[in-house]
């Protein structure tokens, strides 16, 4: 398949036409994806004081707060969300209903990172914060019949001291739906170096990870995450574009940085809407998806936080569309980018490639 060109973008799909096409969704977080009305029902039931008190209210506030611009207030936001989701069956009907949610838009397979760190201050043990999403994440796709495939990631953060414990958290889940590890956090002044001890232990057990890097800070964050933690993805990894130079006259040239994550095909799990709110890209027009895109980068779309972007898969498609003409077939290109990037056994990404993804907009297309 090619990338997606000037002349592949007609015909222009529809906005149903996008949200009934099959999507991969590789960079979600569980604690920003809650729905307004969940969190106000859970608060009531632990006693915990929010911002507005109707799911409409609730919602733009999260919203708002995101796209303030203040870092103090975007981070306020996570702290309603976890605090409703450290009681088992609270996470269990988060975890459902983001399963539920993500099958509704269209979303074929998804890997939900979250921290499970930060849902032990009522006393759950690790282990089970992580049972609780996966009895939610089964409950979910049994109520969705079957239509979607869900992993979790497990994340551990930065600034924290806990990589190494996450890391065997992972480890011991890996054949009960957990498909891989992240690293999240404020990027400046936290290295992933710091955590090196769990990245080589996770590539002594042939697990997969993902590192977020190349959102809030540069170069040397990406360069770290691949040369030295050995990345298999790079979580946003949007500022690899600070090494590639575009000229006057349209020639480009990358870095070797650029070069190396463009040769090895690592992924790019791009969030535009998410980049916009948090400054790394000036609009959605702006965005360097479409010059990595056209560059043939590994390319992935995302969601990030879909409470706080108000984004779904269906919406961040529909703006690479409406920004950039991209058509059905471009859509294809970036989902199956995904599916090939999935932290699955490659028999099952292969399944879905040609038996749900392929399909799936052959028959929209079928429409045109």
């Amino acid at each position: 398949m090619t990338a997606p060109t000037a002349a592949t973008a007609r015909p222009t799909p529809t906005h149903d036409q996008v949200r009934r096409a099959p999507k991969v969704l590789l960079h979600d977080h569980l604690d920003g994806g809650l729905r307004p009305q969940t969190i106000l029902e859970l608060a009531a039931e632990v006693g915990h004081a929010l911002p507005a008190d109707s799911a409409e209210a609730l919602g733009a506030w999260f919203a708002e707060s995101a796209d303030s611009g203040s870092l103090v207030r975007y981070l306020e936001t996570f702290d309603h969300t976890v605090a409703v989701m450290q009681h088992g069956p609270a996470i269990t009907r988060v975890a459902r209903e983001c399963v539920e949610d993500l099958a509704a838009d269209g979303v074929v397979y998804a890997e939900v990172r979250y921290a499970p760190e930060q849902h032990v201050d009522a006393g759950l043990t690790l282990d089970e914060v992580v049972a609780a999403v996966a009895e939610g994440f089964a409950q979910g796709v049994a109520a969705t019949g079957g239509r979607i495939v869900v992993r979790q990631l497990l994340t551990a953060m930065r600034h924290q001291a806990r990589s190494m414990e996450i890391a065997e958290l992972a480890i011991a889940w890996r054949d009960r739906g957990v498909a891989g590890f992240d690293i999240a956090g404020a990027e400046a002044g936290f290295p992933p170096t710091r955590h090196l001890d769990a990245f080589e232990y996770l590539q002594r057990e042939n697990a997969h990870f993902t590192i977020h890097a190349g959102e809030a800070f540069g170069l040397p964050s990406i360069w770290e995450a691949i040369q030295w933690c050995g990345a298999d993805r790079l979580g946003h990894g949007v500022r690899i574009v600070d090494d590639i130079d575009v000229a006057d006259d349209g020639s480009v040239t990358l870095g070797r940085l650029a070069s190396y994550v463009r040769d090895q095909r690592i992924p790019l799990e791009m969030c535009p809407a998410s980049n916009v709110q948090t400054g790394a890209a000036a609009s959605i027009a702006e965005h360097p998806i479409k010059l990595l895109t056209d560059l043939r980068f590994r390319v992935t779309v995302n969601t990030d936080n879909r409470l706080m972007s108000r984004t779904s898969m269906t919406a961040e498609m529909t703006s690479l569309v409406d920004a950039f003409g991209y058509g059905l077939d471009d859509l294809q290109w970036f989902t199956v980018n995904a599916m090939k990037s999935a932290f699955l056994p490659f028999d099952e990404r292969l399944a879905i490639i040609d038996g749900v993804v392929k399909p799936g907009y052959a028959a929209l297309a079928a429409e045109a």
